[in-house]
């Protein structure tokens, strides 16, 4: 049972909401708040997060930003995947500083919204199943779903609408947007060029133009990426990161 949370002062909205849930197949539980306030009452645990980012007064548009990052500091042993809700795409960039899941755009692509899903719920069961397994990444290709430890890519390439994983045994290709891909694998992955998107763990080193893989491959680093590459990899070797 996944406990899925709505946090939206819309009562329509929250409906809708609901209604994609309870059509998707995975049996979930559903708490419905109409505050920041309510939920950060709520002493339940709760898996996933769909969060309105305008919640709260016209003039409080960041309510539900706000309310992520006091979700983030909560002492939970496995912090609640958080999906925002927004009809702003500006806010989107404001999506990492909270390390969140990924966004859907109003009005919501019913498509999507059962793909994000279905990579949230699979990356919930799979922590459940073996808290100290590697994460996971579910993509689908045509009518078959495939799991992929994230130890397992190099790198993904945006190629044609498509995108193509580099993994240690061969390549995996799919529809999916780089962008999104981006923002769910951010803090592991970082996209060094607008069309490449690799895994920090397997840097061997780099330059003001190239990355080096450690399987021996070289891929372009955009010199506007440059700076905030650097950052976010001095980052990820502070904290240690292991495969």
């Amino acid at each position: 049972m996944i406990r899925t949370a709505i946090c939206d002062d819309e009562a329509k909205a929250r409906d809708y909401l609901s209604s994609l849930i309870r059509a998707q197949p995975w049996p979930c539980e559903i708490v419905e708040y109409t505050s920041a306030d309510d939920c950060i009452a709520d002493p339940r645990r709760i898996d996933l997060f769909f969060l309105d980012i305008e919640l709260g007064r016209s003039d409080d548009r960041l309510n539900g930003m706000a309310l992520a990052r006091q979700l983030r500091q909560l002492p939970l042993k496995t912090q609640p995947i958080i999906i925002f809700v927004t009809g702003y795409e500006q806010y989107v960039f404001d999506a990492f500083d909270v390390n969140a899941f990924q966004y859907l755009l109003k009005p919501i692509d019913e498509k999507k919204f059962s793909q994000i899903f279905a990579r949230a719920a699979t990356q919930i069961s799979a922590e459940r199943e073996n808290p100290r397994k590697d994460r996971v990444l579910a993509l689908q290709s045509a009518n078959t779903r495939k799991t992929i430890p994230l130890n397992s890519i190099y790198y993904i390439e945006s190629c044609n609408h498509k995108v193509v994983l580099h993994l240690k045994e061969g390549i995996f290709t799919c529809y999916a947007k780089i962008r999104d891909l981006e923002l769910e694998l951010q803090g592991r992955f970082f996209r060094i060029h607008k069309g490449y998107l690799v895994n920090l763990s397997y840097i061997d080193g780099y330059s003001k133009s190239e990355v080096t893989l450690t399987n021996g491959e070289k891929l372009l680093l955009s010199k506007y990426k440059y700076p905030d590459f650097v950052r976010n990899y001095l980052r990820f070797l502070e904290k240690g990161a292991c495969l």
